[in-house]
């Protein structure tokens, strides 16, 4: 392949859907626009939602010399409380924080049967909640998991004395990255959070993500083997034809390209390739979950839908085939163009304006990779069908393009290290956790898969996507599925029963 010829070179995965009036990704690193946990459909949109309300944090909280204090957003809704009640805090993510999740889903089922106040705290540099003026690399210094949870242990002291809570057994809830953030928060908080929901939690910290083709390819091959066998022959094709000038004209008019494709350019052609694949990832990700179109792949495209297309040899070439569901996906986000341009790209998320595209989360979601977690997904797993043309080096030259080069490959592995070490990774050691993954969810590889002895326990749903078991019920919901959201409620029914 191109890049692989190139080893000086280091590059950055962008797995997504690339817009033309707006070229920072609708799925970067796994992270739709507005975050990995969406907005669950509203069952009566004239319900009124919770207001904003405010709490006065510390800008570092592990740096008492530093005074500077900012005004973290979060909302409460204690309609279903009862004196003596469990007390609910959903963690924010990567992305705003969305009131709807005040009065829909299957937390709000829960605080009702057991009669429960609930909060939801936005992340500091996400959604309306700014520490700084701005989104400097300076400033993203203070944009870590770890001053997240400080955060949530401040303003749990906070409600308890606002809100007379002071012997009420606090459950955290979160989804994906939050997911993460609640059972790392019952880890490190114990005397504050009694028990914890981690939904599609990734714990292991790692550079190469490259297991996530692969259970891309597995979710869906659900369908069946010719689904990735087209995808891999379509692959090949382009591969070919992009080697010429003559195929690379065919490849800009059958898959809508906004400019020419430029060989010298293996930045944009690493690019090109990810974006293909990505028209995959991030339907197989959120494959028949309940949440409203926001962002992420939603409609009507499911699994089935990209394997029907693939499999229908009535329809043309494989290759064909592929840039239809090219032209599918740019039609769900009503582009016109797909914009495979890396300069594009890294010029919007060198932007630090709260005001700027960048502020919707892409810029500080890509920092938290570059200095915590990695998850960069990579073409380097050999047995897959996109290819190989995003390999590891294109992900770090992100970092480096973006934050300067000291955000190279060393400096990622330590923060990945810190992380792992920090958190205890597969290994984390706590009780009282829930850890729900779905099998269609490339996430799980990084999650806790077997229950825990000290009385943590996972629960793996065959068919299911990304944070599914968050989401309101539906008619159409697997068994698995229903029954998960059973096993979750008995938990923490038993949880908080007065003698527990």
């Amino acid at each position: 392949m191109l890049l692989t010829k190139i080893d000086t070179v280091v590059f950055v995965t962008v797995l997504l859907v690339a817009q033309c009036t707006a070229t920072i990704p609708h799925f970067l690193n796994g992270r739709p626009k507005n975050g990995m946990l969406g907005k669950p459909k509203a069952r009566d949109t004239t319900a009124p939602l919770p207001k904003d309300q405010w709490f006065e944090q510390k800008v570092d909280n592990f740096n008492d010399a530093n005074t500077k204090t900012w005004q973290q957003r979060y909302f409460v809704n204690d309609q279903f409380y009862e004196e003596g009640g469990p007390v609910f805090i959903m963690l924010g993510g990567e992305g705003p924080l969305a009131p709807i999740w005040m009065v829909e889903g299957a937390w709000v089922n829960y605080a009702q049967a057991l009669n429960a106040m609930m909060f939801s705290i936005e992340h500091r540099f996400y959604g309306k909640s700014h520490p700084t003026m701005d989104m400097s690399t300076e400033n993203l210094q203070f944009l870590s998991s770890e001053q997240a949870l400080a955060d949530t242990g401040n303003f749990i002291q906070y409600a308890k004395q606002r809100y007379g809570l002071h012997d009420n057994k606090w459950i955290s809830f979160g989804g994906s990255y939050s997911g993460s953030l609640s059972a790392w928060l019952r880890l490190k908080y114990p005397h504050l959070i009694y028990g914890a929901v981690a939904t599609s939690a990734p714990l292991l910290a790692l550079i190469d993500f490259k297991t996530y083709l692969g259970v891309t390819e597995a979710s869906l091959g659900t369908t069946g083997p010719v689904c990735n066998t087209e995808i891999s022959k379509a692959t090949a094709a382009v591969e070919s034809l992009i080697t010429t000038d003559s195929g690379r004209m065919q490849l800009k008019t059958m898959f809508k390209l906004c400019e020419d494709i430029n060989p010298a350019n293996i930045y944009d052609v690493a690019n090109f390739y990810s974006l293909l694949a990505g028209n995959f990832e991030g339907v197989v990700q959120y494959n028949r979950d309940n949440r409203d179109f926001e962002g992420g792949v939603g409609g009507n495209i499911t699994i089935d839908t990209l394997c029907g297309v693939m499999n229908d040899t009535s329809r043309g070439s494989a290759i064909e085939r592929y840039a239809m569901i090219n032209s599918m996906i740019l039609s769900t986000y009503g582009e016109n163009c797909l914009d495979i341009s890396y300069k594009s790209m890294i010029d919007d998320l060198r932007k630090t304006d709260w005001n700027s595209s960048a502020a919707a989360g892409g810029r500080q979601w890509l920092y938290q990779t570059c200095t915590e977690f990695g998850f960069f997904q990579t073409s380097d797993l050999e047995d897959q069908p996109f290819g190989h043309g995003f390999p590891l080096n294109f992900s770090v030259q992100q970092c480096m393009d973006i934050y300067g080069s000291q955000f190279n490959a060393d400096l990622i592995n330590k923060g990945i290290n810190r992380t792992n070490t920090n958190y205890g990774a597969q290994d984390i050691k706590a009780s009282r956790i829930i850890f729900p993954n779905g099998s269609i969810d490339q996430w799980h590889a990084l999650g806790k898969l077997l229950d825990l002895p000290d009385g943590s326990v996972a629960i793996f749903i065959n068919g299911t996507a990304h944070c599914a078991n968050m989401y309101p019920p539906s008619p159409d919901d697997p068994e698995g599925l229903v029954q998960a959201r059973q096993l979750i409620k008995s938990l923490i029914t038993i949880w908080t029963l007065p003698l527990a």
